[in-house]
C-alpha cells in the first residue's frame, strides 16, 4: 500500500473474510486515517478493554500468511522470512469504535 492516504473509494477490495466475519486489516485502516500502523496499533492497546472480542482480533499466524498468500498487495514473504506483528482485524463495529479512539 502506498504512504499516501487510502481513499475511501478503493475500501471493498480490502474487506477479507476472516472466521465468518467481514473486516479491514489495521494496515488498511491505518491508511484510512493517515497514520502508521504503529500509531494505531498503539491506540489500540492503550484502549483494549473498550473493544469486545467479537468487534476487532488479532489474526494467528497461520491467518495473516494465509493473508498475504492471497493478496496481491501484499508483499510476498521470502523462505525463512517471518511476519514480525501480527495484525489486528476490525469489523465494521469495531472500524465505527476505532474511530473514537
Amino acid at each position: 500500500m502506498p504512504k499516501s492516504i487510502l481513499k475511501p473509494e478503493n475500501v471493498a477490495p480490502l474487506i477479507l473474510l476472516v472466521r465468518g466475519e467481514k473486516v479491514l486489516l489495521s494496515e488498511h485502516l491505518a491508511g484510512l486515517y493517515g497514520v502508521s500502523v504503529k500509531a494505531l496499533n498503539q491506540a489500540v492497546k492503550r484502549n483494549i478493554g473498550r473493544f469486545p472480542d467479537d468487534f476487532m482480533f488479532q489474526l494467528t499466524r497461520s491467518e495473516a500468511e494465509s493473508v498475504l498468500r492471497t493478496r496481491s498487495q501484499f508483499v510476498t514473504l521470502n523462505r525463512g522470512q517471518n511476519i514480525k506483528y501480527l495484525p489486528y482485524a476490525f469489523t465494521e463495529q469495531g472500524i465505527a469504535m476505532l474511530s473514537s479512539v
